[in-house]
């Protein structure tokens, strides 16, 4: 009896390991549900068992009765059942606990007597059940108390009480069936012994359960397929991850992509790689604002001098800041307007007129001629060659000299008698070095007096040169 207890274990092992493996590549096939047998069916745990569910079962298997078993009518003889009987019967459980629970189960054994009678052997069972809750795959052991009997036409009918255990597997098929395997061994009373001796009666059961929960199971959720959060009824792109917007076009669809983050998206982004503003014009929405490095009010691509501030027209410093009509870079002064009085005109600086210069303006006294003529006489020369020093001294300086009459004689006449004395000047003072380019002359003959002419006085004032500083 040891050995067929022993084999039979082994084939309880083997089969164990065999569904086992069984149960975890349907699992990664998708083709078995792990909430099968003795697992909730309206909720997912992975396929562990869980609290307060019934469980339905049948099964069939194989009896090994003792050839030493007491049941028999006393008045009559003994005699073993055949060695292996099969096996039917149906049970009912309830587990109010993931892990343990009770069941109540029947079960007939048809078979023969050794002289070949007819037979049968029944049992009834209650056990307290142990499991293991497990993904897919769940182990348990059982105890219980049970009666055992047979009848049969050689020695009649008899039962007597038992004592099982054993030790299983269940492994879901979907989410209400399940396969399940039992090894156990059942003790009775040994045939002829007053002792109390046992008789083993070791049985392989291979069933099938059926999982009954009775919560109510909850409706499931709207579809939501590609599980971004926004329900499929409302998702505009139920295929593609995407966010909630308010605009029901736009609901459940990928962000729009917006790569330089300036929120213009990128379809509308002239520039979706730098960071822009928003510009009415396609060509430029999007793109950097226009630059003006120098805050002048011109555009860095209109500014022809872009890092310096300036004014209109080109963004430029204006070239005669101080309106003295002497523009950069000619102007030392830039800041300071430049004095107008025919003295260095040219530099843009503010400046008076030396006294020496100042000396050569106006009416220059000690300058004659011979009368009625334009030669100059030799008691002049001194006073022009102190003009001509000046003016060589200061090469920036140019002049009108002018000459003037008294109204004596023909207007005409001298007109042109003042014209050629103002040019005589000039002569001498070229003769000394100055250059012609400098000195203008002109002749003004009677007609701008400074003296009254009725008076000898006035006349001689009157006849005149005069040197004017001209400005630039």
């Amino acid at each position: 009896m040891t050995r067929t207890l022993l084999c039979t274990s082994l084939a309880f092992a083997t089969l164990s390991l065999s569904l086992a493996a069984h149960a975890e590549e349907a699992g990664a096939s998708g083709s078995v549900s792990l909430s099968g047998a003795g697992l909730s069916t309206s909720a997912k745990h992975d396929g562990r068992p869980v609290d307060n569910y019934f469980e339905l079962g049948i099964f069939g298997g194989v009896l090994l009765p003792s050839k030493n078993h007491n049941f028999q009518d006393e008045t009559k003889s003994h005699q073993a059942f055949k060695s292996v009987a099969p096996e039917i019967g149906a049970r009912f459980a309830f587990f109010p606990f993931a892990f343990a629970g009770l069941e109540a189960e029947g079960g007939v054994a048809p078979t023969k007597t050794k002289d070949g009678g007819s037979a049968g052997i029944w049992a009834l069972r209650a056990h307290a059940v142990g499991q293991m809750p497990m993904s897919g795959f769940t182990p348990f052991v059982l105890l219980g108390l049970s009666r055992m009997g047979a009848g049969s036409n050689a020695m009649g009918s008899d039962s007597d009480p038992t004592v099982h255990f054993g030790a299983g597997a269940k492994v879901p098929l979907d989410d209400f069936v399940g396969l399940r395997l039992d090894v156990r061994d059942n003790l009775s009373q040994k045939n002829q012994s007053s002792g109390g001796s046992q008789v083993h009666h070791p049985e392989v059961l291979l069933g099938l359960t059926f999982t009954i929960d009775p919560r109510k199971k909850a409706a499931p959720p709207p579809p939501d397929t590609d599980g971004d959060g926004v329900l499929d009824s409302a998702d505009k792109c139920p295929k593609e991850p995407g966010i909630a917007s308010k605009d029901p076009e736009k609901n459940g669809c990928p962000a729009p992509v917006d790569q330089d983050a300036d929120g213009i998206e990128d379809a509308s982004d002239a520039c979706p790689t730098e960071a822009g503003v928003m510009n009415p014009d396609p060509q430029k929405n999007g793109c950097p604002a226009p630059k003006d490095g120098d805050g002048d009010g011109f555009l860095d691509e209109a500014d022809k001098c872009p890092t310096v501030a300036g004014v209109a027209p080109d963004g430029c410093p204006d070239p005669d800041a101080d309106k003295d009509g002497v523009k950069s870079p000619d102007d030392k002064c830039p800041d300071q307007a430049e004095t107008k009085n025919g003295y260095q005109d040219a530099d843009g600086c503010p400046d008076e007129v030396p006294a020496e210069v100042k000396k050569f303006s106006g009416v220059i006294a000690g300058i004659e001629f011979d009368l009625g003529k334009s030669t100059i006489r030799a008691k002049s020369k001194p006073t022009l060659d102190e003009a001509a020093k000046v003016l060589t001294d200061n090469p920036s300086l140019r002049i009108e000299i002018s000459g003037h009459t008294d109204n004596n004689g023909d207007h005409a006449k001298n007109v042109t008698l003042s014209a050629s004395r103002a040019e005589a000047v000039k002569a001498y003072l070229v003769s000394k070095g100055v250059d012609a380019a400098r000195v203008t002359t002109r002749g003004a003959g009677p007609d701008e007096p400074i003296g009254d002419n009725k008076t000898a006085a006035g006349q001689q004032k009157n006849r005149r040169i005069e040197f004017k500083l001209l400005t630039q």
